[in-house]
């Protein structure tokens, strides 16, 4: 009898906690305001596929050169308004810096 009771208050217990963490958990929403938002369509970047070589004739050199690490080899050319990342000697992707 006793079993019985202890087992029923620990299941009693159980769901009376994950209940609790349950309603506890939630989301968290993240807005970016509008004017601090990059506008791709007002800057020239680098698109992929192109070199490394044509990046530097068209932009000129980077600020500043990260990497390369990892395999793939990528690495990062910083320039004042938007960030390069190459894989290997090819454009995987441009980022523009945000609006401060």
């Amino acid at each position: 009898m006793k079993n019985r009771s202890t087992l029923i208050t620990a299941m009693a217990l159980t769901g009376l906690m994950s209940t609790g963490i349950a309603s506890q958990s939630h989301a968290e929403q993240l807005a970016v305001p509008v004017g601090s938002q990059a506008d791709r369509s007002e800057i020239s970047l680098p698109t992929t596929g192109m070199s490394q070589d044509s990046v530097r004739n068209r932009w000129g050199a980077p600020q500043d050169m990260k990497g390369p690490v990892g395999e793939p080899p990528i690495s990062q050319w910083h320039y004042p308004d938007f960030i390069v990342y190459f894989e290997q000697d090819r454009v995987l992707h441009s980022v523009v810096k945000r609006n401060r």
